[in-house]
């Protein structure tokens, strides 16, 4: 790149929302930029573990088969675990015969996108970080956006934030806003793991614990994601002893289970312990003149009702439609009608499983109420079933808002 380059659309971040994007509009001959600050892909702390539909989402994008099933391990069920001993199996509709759940190898996923995107006809610059962002002018939305990359500058009709709760563009725009929930911390890793494309295939598990919750979840190559979320009493530890005896101290309360193949807390560890932080955050808006935010830039809530990847490939789907609406005829005013189009779009798609998200939030954060909910899912089949799907993104999300399933859910 040299100063005063322009192009049609910059994204910022080479995760999988960003390079999705890039790949859908250069197929469409749009001239895309994508910039990344890490030089190299390495394991951040992110999602492995979603339902089937993130797995169709990827087919709609255009990753083939066979990328899909090496980048995939399946997983029949999650096992949700409450403190008590209740355990919800929750399989995403994989019990009326349709297809499992998966644990992603981001490590093969997200280099996969990324190719595509090249092959598409993106360009992809890796170890740029965009310092800043000038936006254009609300009242001229064809004003080019300026991207500072510390001494150089870029300009670009529609500028895109995949970068993350931490986003750039989310900032420039001024549309962050905290999420309203207790200040949490996320720490993923990865350790080896004996079973290795086992038939039957290995549940993942959710273990609920005093202020937190660990998840385990199966992923390509014979290894375990770990996830855990620490709530507010932890943090002090956590910063006083690191998060690797923090963590320790965390998986001691999981209660092993006869199909467990190793000590997880002993396991040999295959990459850093990665953080994040604050796992909530939430935007005023999605879209503006000039701008879209995709992936977890568009508002992160939590990752115990998981399916942020394929949130964040739902939201390159709309963006992608939104952005290429805006280049047409009398572009100022048509790009602005795309970018609130969008907006709305993303709020219809995802609105009420956010609805959903904050009762489970607020079952969560009472212990008795949680545990009188999993008990019934536990004890109701048909009950259990449909919140699975619900969770999953397989069904709409209102179905688990229902004063029916309610009912079902929480009658004696």
């Amino acid at each position: 790149m040299t100063d005063g380059d322009v192009v049609d659309v910059a994204i910022v971040g080479a995760g999988p929302a960003g390079t999705t994007l890039a790949a859908a509009l250069a197929r469409r001959g749009v001239d895309v930029l994508v910039l990344e600050r890490s030089p190299d892909w390495h394991w951040r702390a992110g999602g492995v573990f979603a339902s089937p539909a993130a797995v169709g989402a990827l087919r709609r994008a255009g990753l083939p088969e066979a990328t899909i099933a090496a980048v995939t391990e399946r997983i029949p069920a999650m096992r949700l675990e409450t403190p008590a001993g209740t355990t919800v199996r929750l399989t995403y509709g994989a019990e009326g015969g349709g297809p499992m759940a998966v644990g992603f190898d981001r490590s093969a996923l997200d280099p996969a996108l990324e190719r595509a995107a090249i092959r598409a006809g993106a360009t992809v610059r890796r170890g740029v970080t965009v310092q800043a962002i000038r936006l254009g002018s609300s009242d001229r939305p064809a004003t080019p956006n300026v991207l500072d990359l510390g001494g150089r500058e870029v300009a670009a009709r529609v500028v895109v934030g995949a970068d993350g709760t931490h986003s750039v563009v989310a900032r420039a725009a001024g549309v962050v806003r905290p999420a309203r929930l207790p200040q949490r911390v996320g720490l993923t890793w990865h350790v080896t793991d004996p079973r290795s494309r086992i038939d039957p295939p290995a549940d993942a598990r959710l273990v609920v614990g005093r202020d937190g919750y660990v998840g385990l979840a199966p992923v390509p190559g014979g290894r375990l994601n770990i996830g855990v979320v620490l709530g507010p009493s932890w943090l002090s530890g956590l910063a006083a002893e690191g998060a690797s005896t923090t963590v320790l101290r965390m998986l001691d309360t999981i209660s092993p289970r006869a199909d467990d193949p190793v000590d997880w807390a002993a396991a040999p560890v295959c990459d850093s312990i990665a953080g994040a932080s604050p796992l909530g955050v939430r935007v005023t808006r999605r879209a503006g003149p000039g701008w879209f935010l995709v992936g977890d830039a568009c508002g992160f809530l939590d990752p115990f009702t998981g399916e942020g990847i394929h949130r964040a490939l739902v939201s390159t789907e709309l963006a992608a439609r939104a952005i290429l609406a805006g280049f047409g005829r009398d572009s100022e005013a048509t790009a602005a009608r795309a970018a609130s189009a969008y907006d709305r779009a993303m709020t219809r798609r995802f609105a009420t499983k956010d609805a959903v998200s904050w009762l489970v939030q607020t079952f969560l954060a009472r212990p008795p109420l949680f545990e009188y909910a999993a008990r019934r899912l536990a004890e109701r089949p048909d009950v259990r079933a449909t919140m699975g799907l619900v969770m999953g993104d397989l069904v709409p999300a209102s179905r688990g808002l229902d004063p029916r399933f309610l009912a079902a859910l929480l009658a004696p």
